[in-house]
């Protein structure tokens, strides 16, 4: 999505300086009917947090240009499709978590994720925080604030409450070169047009197999911390060799 697509152009073109936190908010509706409402129970999506949280752990890798190597998480079905029953079963799926992902540099990284929050203004938000400042974006307002630390210290009015906004500069963010918005906010026609120019031109996968299975594996880790209400180590998810 555009917004997030120049928070990560400007994290990498150090901005905020040396990338230390990401913390990504989705509140939104709960999960769509699907064919057969496979959707409903976790033996057929692996939970929540691989089915739906996964682009969200890969995200967090990309952004920080690491690996995870520790993950705890704090979930569960709180409030969605508890009236509901399929062949005599209530469903069992997570619609609500907080889970922390560690890397070997120090930098952390954090999901807050409620499915029945459909009042939310901003039903995505990705912040990234570094040493010298942070970049927010905001979907569905395509909303990117930057702001860097030593702006805000020289405010000329001294005594006000911190988190006021000043010196940070808020724009909205689109990619002119979008000709269908569609899914996602035109985040799909981009996707489409690279996966295309891939395949014609030979170039690999701007996301390779590894990371998209690194990603399922850290899901599959958070849900296993829940499980258990241990931290879980990476290297017990997955070989060391990847």
């Amino acid at each position: 999505m555009p917004p997030v697509a120049e928070l990560i152009r400007l994290a990498h073109a150090g901005e905020c300086g040396v990338l230390q936190q990401v913390a990504i908010r989705e509140h939104r509706e709960p999960f769509y009917p699907k064919v057969g409402d496979w959707n409903r129970f976790s033996a057929n999506t692996g939970g929540t947090l691989v089915e739906k949280c996964c682009h969200y752990f890969n995200l967090m890798d990309h952004i920080l240009r690491e690996q995870p190597v520790k993950v705890f998480a704090s979930g569960g079905q709180r409030v969605n499709h508890l009236d509901e029953t399929y062949g005599g079963k209530t469903p069992d799926i997570l619609d609500s978590a907080f889970v922390i992902v560690e890397y070997g540099s120090g930098a952390r990284a954090s999901l807050d994720l409620c499915m029945f929050a459909e009042n939310s203004v901003d039903n995505e938000v990705i912040s990234v925080t570094g040493s010298e400042g942070k970049l927010e974006s905001l979907i569905p307002s395509l909303t990117l604030r930057v702001g860097r630390r030593e702006d805000w210290g020289k405010r000329e009015v001294w005594g006000q409450a911190s988190g006021t906004g000043r010196g940070v500069a808020t724009r909205r963010v689109w990619d002119t070169n979008i000709r269908y918005g569609g899914q996602h906010f035109g985040a799909s026609w981009i996707e489409h047009q690279k996966f295309a120019q891939a395949i014609r031109e030979g170039l690999p996968a701007e996301i390779s197999l590894e990371e998209g299975l690194r990603s399922v594996a850290t899901g599959m880790a958070a849900h296993r911390s829940i499980e258990t209400g241990l931290p879980v180590l990476m290297s017990d998810m997955i070989p060391a060799v990847l």
